[in-house]
């Protein structure tokens, strides 16, 4: 019974390798590539849209999942941007689930605001956009 379970076995995998084989250019995109996170593998040039005044904005990170993981990497990336203070994860509604995925952004003046969506593009946070 036992070698018939590897016959069958041996059988589907030379027909996933067929397959796979048969149909090269039909892969998957990779984060990187074109069609990966709905971003283009191509530099994003944004028009700077600085702030006059030192202030506070909240932005929404819908790709941030986690509070662990993403939220620092989220975190790390804004703080690199000139002009950021601080970046604080929003009140969440259920400690250790993050069900309010925004930051709060405290900036300085001459913040720019395009630098830092396209940084967050750029390391995996598509979509994200200010709220208020």
């Amino acid at each position: 019974m036992r070698g018939f379970a590897y016959v069958i076995a041996v059988l589907a995998a030379v027909g996933i390798m067929i397959g796979i084989v048969s149909f090269p250019s039909q892969r998957m995109p990779s984060t990187l590539e074109e069609g990966a996170l709905g971003v283009s593998a191509e530099p994003v040039a944004a028009s700077p849209e600085l702030m006059a005044k030192a202030g506070t904005l909240t932005l929404a990170v819908p790709t941030m999942h986690c509070e662990f993981a993403c939220f620092p990497r989220v975190k790390k990336t804004l703080e690199e941007t000139n002009g950021i203070q601080s970046v604080e994860l929003a009140t969440q509604k259920e400690e250790g689930v993050l069900d309010n995925r925004q930051v709060i952004v405290n900036y300085d003046a001459g913040f720019d605001l395009n630098a830092a969506l396209v940084s967050l593009v750029e390391e995996g946070f598509a979509d994200s956009n200010v709220v208020q």
